[in-house]
């Protein structure tokens, strides 16, 4: 089967099930409010994450998207059905990290101007310039998407929604708050950490704006083959 009637029913699979909707609208509605509740407290050393401070929550629900996603597959013998009509394992993976990622992306961008207008507002005069805005909003984009697809990669290996959900939400919630703080460290080079950096009116630590995505883009690109080497190596 060609890659586009592959990649439609995906597609049709993500526009159809509620709970991924949700986890969609749930990346804007836990990032964007909070961005002039973080303005009207901003540190004025970095006000522009003081206004992109919602990404921690925003990033939450880009992981429960990219796990939910791919989980829904392992449930009740649907990954079965899906093989029996593409038995190409790798045309079916990269349809299905393809329809994560560009609801993902379209929803990640929409979330980071939204933010960008809504701190500007709140920040009024100390507002960060105009392309600091964008690339925080555009960072805030692909940050998002990148960690979905994280997360589907990481579902694909494990097979379980919940198995994901308990190693990646401690992690993001826990596990890199109480390293963050050790910049120049192996902290930086995080999955979490390393994209937020785009985020950031000034960085202390080894990455920068473009190179901090990149090392998320890494991890990502990881996670996805791990994802690809399971799907071909056990059963369905």
């Amino acid at each position: 089967m060609p890659f586009a009637p592959v990649l439609h029913a995906e597609w049709i699979k993500i526009r159809t099930l509620r709970s991924l909707l949700g986890a969609l609208a749930a990346i804007l509605v836990a990032t964007a409010p909070l961005a002039a509740l973080a303005s009207a407290d901003a540190d004025d050393s970095d006000p522009l994450f003081s206004m992109f401070f919602g990404i921690g929550f925003g990033q939450v629900a880009a992981i429960a998207f990219g796990t939910t996603a791919v989980s829904s597959e392992f449930r009740g013998g649907a990954l079965r059905l899906t093989l029996a009509a593409v038995p190409d394992r790798g045309r079916w993976f990269a349809a299905k990290a393809t329809a994560i990622a560009l609801p993902a992306l379209a929803v990640g961008l929409l979330t980071g101007f939204v933010t960008l207008l809504v701190g500007r507002a709140a920040l009024g005069t100390s507002a960060p310039g105009r392309t600091e805005g964008v690339r925080g909003a555009v960072g805030c984009g692909l940050h998002l998407t990148l960690l979905a697809l994280f997360a589907a990669g990481l579902a694909t290996v494990l097979r379980s929604g919940v198995a994901t959900l308990s190693v990646l939400i401690p992690f993001l919630l826990i596990v890199s708050f109480v390293v963050g703080d050790l910049s120049g460290s192996v902290a930086d080079f995080l999955p979490d950490r390393a994209g937020q950096v785009a985020l950031h009116s000034t960085w202390d630590g080894t990455l920068g704006p473009w190179t901090g995505l990149a090392v998320t883009a890494l991890w990502t690109a990881a996670a996805l083959l791990a994802g690809a080497w399971s799907l071909r190596r056990r059963d369905a």
